[in-house]
């Protein structure tokens, strides 16, 4: 039987990405340090769904010989992250009261769209239905998504 159990992305700054993502409602759930291969990998999970769908972030350290990081751009076969939210209003607020664009607003009161510290386009979808409402809904969207 097959089961899923992660989405691993690419990170430049771990704790930037892992304060976005509690913006959300998602947690760190376990990290490990690799010496040897010079990497971390944290995972994040909603809560109640630890182990059962996760994302992973992977954090490879700056080389030992003081040259620069490795650095990511998102390539379009990779769409997005989807997280189901209890109010898309308040979520999205508190997104952009942390400095983070809303590039697809949630005109609808069932969906938008955000962008990590790293680039990675996270859906945000409403439990339910939320009418639309001001500012929201007279919003134009921001960059691509």
């Amino acid at each position: 039987m097959t089961k899923y159990l992660h989405t691993m992305i690419r990170v430049t700054d771990p704790e930037a990405t892992i304060a976005f993502f509690k913006l959300i409602g998602v947690e760190e759930t376990r990290r490990f340090d690799n010496e040897a291969g010079r990497f971390t990998l944290i995972f994040l999970a909603a809560p109640g769904q630890e182990g059962v769908a996760e994302v992973e972030l992977t954090y490879n350290w700056p080389p030992q010989d003081g040259s620069d990081p490795e650095t990511y751009s998102g390539g379009r076969n990779f769409g997005h992250l989807a997280y189901r939210v209890e109010n898309i209003y308040e979520t999205c607020q508190a997104i952009m009261d942390a400095g983070h664009v809303i590039n697809r607003p949630p005109r609808d009161g069932h969906m938008a769209f955000v962008r990590t510290p790293d680039g990675i386009s996270i859906e945000l979808l409403q439990e339910g239905s939320l009418e639309p409402c001001e500012p929201w809904a007279s919003m134009e969207n921001t960059g691509s998504w």
